[in-house]
């Protein structure tokens, strides 16, 4: 059975301006098309985009220039704040390099935050952190606070995090930059464990051994895609 299309982007231009107005293209005709449950990688090198165009597809900036079609609804165009906010949080969980935290909170009551947002019954919202906390094996760290936790551990309780309100769409931003070696495979090894569940993986990385994790390697340069199926033997 053919895999459904999730994400399209036609022709996305993106740029920032300065404060004397000059503006900073950074995106540059983005073509790209993801399946659902794919597990893709970004990669280029240093200022080619790849985080700008996570951001787009997150939601949380808008185009310049161009469509953006989720599941086959053009959003590209939507400028309310509120329905944009809507949309992340049903479809879209964020994992960042830095974990992003609330160090006032325990790790069960990081997790269980945007089930707050999403208006679930604090009885639910805490069962649903703890079997995620449960399922990555961190469980006994419920009570923690971030300050408490190792790297590893906190980078876990932020992959629980973007899981509690069963998204269809992972995002992640060198979500192993932080992380020692043996902390970075275990992490990706949850990665794969979600490639199972059928979820959509969209992952910015800057090292091939975390890259090789993925279905497919898009690889930017100069803001634009210059490779949609990028081998790690190819040189560019």
């Amino acid at each position: 059975m053919k895999e459904k299309l999730l994400i399209k982007l036609s022709n996305a231009h993106k740029s920032y301006y300065l404060s004397n107005g000059e503006e900073v293209p950074v995106l540059n005709g983005i073509d790209l098309d993801i399946k659902k449950g794919e597990f893709v990688a970004l990669m280029g090198e240093s200022g080619c985009g790849k985080t700008t165009l996570l951001n787009i597809l997150g939601c949380l900036h808008p185009l310049s220039d161009g469509k953006y079609f989720l599941d086959g609804e053009n959003i590209g165009e939507v400028e309310d704040d509120y329905t944009l906010a809507f949309i992340r949080n049903k479809m879209m969980g964020f994992i960042f390099q830095q974990f992003n935290l609330f160090s006032r909170l325990t790790a069960l009551k990081n997790i269980a935050l945007p089930a707050l947002y999403a208006g679930e019954d604090k009885r639910i919202r805490e069962k649903k952190a703890l079997e995620l906390m449960k399922s990555v094996n961190i469980n006994d760290r419920a009570k923690h606070k971030p300050t408490e936790l190792s790297g590893g551990q906190q980078q876990r309780v932020s992959i629980c995090r973007s899981l509690i309100n069963d998204p269809e769409i992972i995002l992640a931003d060198e979500p192993t930059g932080a992380l020692d070696s043996k902390s970075g495979i275990e992490i990706m090894r949850i990665f794969s464990d979600l490639k199972k569940r059928k979820k959509t993986i969209i992952m910015v990385t800057h090292t091939a051994e975390v890259a090789k994790y993925a279905d497919r390697i898009i690889y930017l340069k100069d803001g634009k895609v210059i490779d949609n199926n990028y081998k790690l033997t190819s040189n560019y």
